[in-house]
């Protein structure tokens, strides 16, 4: 199966050819996938070499005459790095772009903590506006992005990873699925979580719901869910734990009840490793998940009343 990243240059390439308010920009990274694109559309394929805050820069001047600018690179060197010009270049001058990125919370790491950014999402939460992407299939990954050009001016963030299911499942951009339904608890899967997430539950008596976008988080799917499934609530989520729980508190806010966040920990993993040794570092492996999904949901240690 190709990857999520595989499918980002062909359908980019198909929307530069439909919409010629479509425009590209790069720093180096991902250029050669549109080599043919830029020989079709020299004005609207642009690489702005290792400068990633003119990456940004670049895009949101793009935008300002009209554009509709898709901005791509590695997930820290997409938001973290030129953070500044996120806030400023985009959000001050209230102009929208499409910033796709790659390599996820530790898809490479072997490019060390210089090319992970698990608090990307999180980063992004300290802003008004964004709408963010989760895919967790190919598939759904080439259905958000042309959702994501196609939203008007809105500022959207699609997150790619290497990361993902076995299957795709329908996704609209915009509301959370039921995947599962118990009485015990609700289960938030985001993204390329999902599987691993009904390996985990597989006999657990709870309700699993299937998020591939983030935000705006979709609180009336979360409402509806615990009033058959009970208050308490799990988040798993492939990037720093504990990124919606505020979103989850708020959609709960005039009901008792618990929320748990997992995701990727802040403790920084110095060793190389692979992507599963990673995962199982940060008790996202399935072994990991169910003791804690399973400890929380019985009311054992690590639950937070709210």
């Amino acid at each position: 199966m190709d990857t999520m990243r595989d499918r980002f240059a062909p359908v980019v390439s198909r929307l530069l050819d439909e919409d010629p308010r479509v425009a590209v920009v790069l720093a180096e990274i991902g250029k050669d996938g549109f080599a043919e694109a830029r020989r079709r559309h020299p004005d609207r394929v642009i690489n702005v070499g290792i400068r990633e805050q003119l990456l940004v820069g670049a895009g949101a001047g793009l935008a300002l005459t009209g554009m509709r600018p898709v901005v791509h690179t590695f997930a820290s060197f997409l938001v973290e790095r030129p953070f500044e010009q996120v806030k400023l270049d985009l959000g001050h001058q209230d102009v929208g772009a499409v910033l796709v990125s790659a390599a996820a919370s530790f898809d490479w790491p072997a490019g060390g903590y210089t090319h992970m950014a698990p608090g990307d999402v999180a980063l992004l939460d300290t802003l008004d506006g964004w709408t963010v992407h989760v895919p967790g299939h190919p598939d759904e990954a080439e259905t958000l992005l042309r959702h994501a050009v196609a939203a008007g001016d809105d500022k959207v963030y699609v997150r790619l990873s290497v990361q993902s299911n076995a299957q795709a499942r329908p996704v609209d951009g915009e509301r959370f699925t039921t995947v599962r339904e118990g009485r015990s608890g609700v289960v938030v899967a985001v993204g390329p979580m999902l599987d691993a997430v009904l390996d985990t539950t597989e006999g657990l008596d709870v309700t699993v719901l299937y998020a591939t976008t983030v935000r705006p988080f979709d609180a009336a799917a979360l409402r509806r869910a615990t009033r058959t499934a009970g208050a308490d609530v799990v988040l798993v989520e492939p990037y720093l734990a504990g990124t919606s729980t505020a979103a989850a508190n708020d959609a709960l806010s005039d009901v008792p009840h618990r929320v748990m966040g997992l995701g990727v920990g802040r403790a920084e993993l110095r060793r190389y490793g692979t992507v599963a040794e990673h995962t199982a570092a940060h008790g996202l492996d399935a072994r990991s998940l169910r003791e804690r999904i399973s400890a929380f949901l019985g009311g054992g240690p690590g639950s937070e009343r709210a």
